[in-house]
């Protein structure tokens, strides 16, 4: 099997996860992996993830060339994933979509809070907020790329998230953390059960010296 295979099989294995444990709904959400330097696969324009077919992946560059398509057109959120890949060199995958409790985060001013349990410290260290734009225009794609080095999620305001990573596992651990923990901020709220988060220095001491997973370096 070729890597580009691998990563196929590894996108169609993720769309159909992100519908099973409720991170993607009927043809919402987009997602995209980088097989080589300046190359991507991403899901073609109007695809289910669920059941997603070789040929709903689609062969891009960062120059915007399309390759192989037949007739078909990659998503039209293609600005935002090539955004993140131009920011970000290291990043192997991105996944949009929109699942339930992240996308009223995002529909709100509420805050995720990063130390209240082992994951959240890791995956969401840093969140940011990219202001709405419509869907599939240049202009979220420029807003995500003023943001891209700054986290590897965003909460796209009043529209869904977007999530990116070194590889695509950790990109769908990432989404996964993120929607348990939005989940649990506003059930915690509506029951009245007040939060107790860790400390700010045994968050930094998990971080640096627990051995969970390397202490991401980010891009200055």
């Amino acid at each position: 099997m070729t890597q580009q295979q691998l990563i196929r099989q590894q996108l169609r294995h993720t769309g159909k996860y992100m519908m099973e444990y409720g991170l993607a709904w009927g043809n919402a959400g987009n997602i995209s992996a980088r097989t080589a330097g300046d190359r991507y696969l991403i899901t073609a324009s109007g695809t289910f993830l669920g059941e997603l077919d070789d040929d709903d992946l689609i062969e891009c560059d960062l120059s915007g060339n399309v390759y192989g398509a037949e007739g078909r057109k990659p998503s039209k959120e293609t600005p935002m994933h090539r955004a993140v890949y131009e920011s970000r060199p290291e990043i192997g995958a991105v996944l949009h979509a929109s699942p339930f409790y992240s996308t009223l985060v995002a529909c709100s001013k509420i805050e995720i809070p990063s130390n209240w349990f082992v994951e959240t410290m890791y995956y969401l260290e840093k969140v940011e907020r990219v202001p709405y734009h419509h869907p599939g225009s240049e202009a979220l794609g420029e807003g995500v790329r003023a943001k891209a080095k700054q986290a590897n999620i965003l909460l796209l305001e009043n529209h869904g998230v977007l999530v990116y990573d070194t590889t695509i596992r950790e990109t769908r651990m990432a989404l996964q953390t993120l929607e348990m923990a939005c989940r649990m901020l506003v059930v915690s709220r509506s029951a009245g059960i007040p939060m107790s988060g860790l400390a700010p220095e045994t968050e930094r001491d998990f971080l640096e010296n627990a051995g969970y997973k390397p202490r991401r370096n980010w891009p200055l």
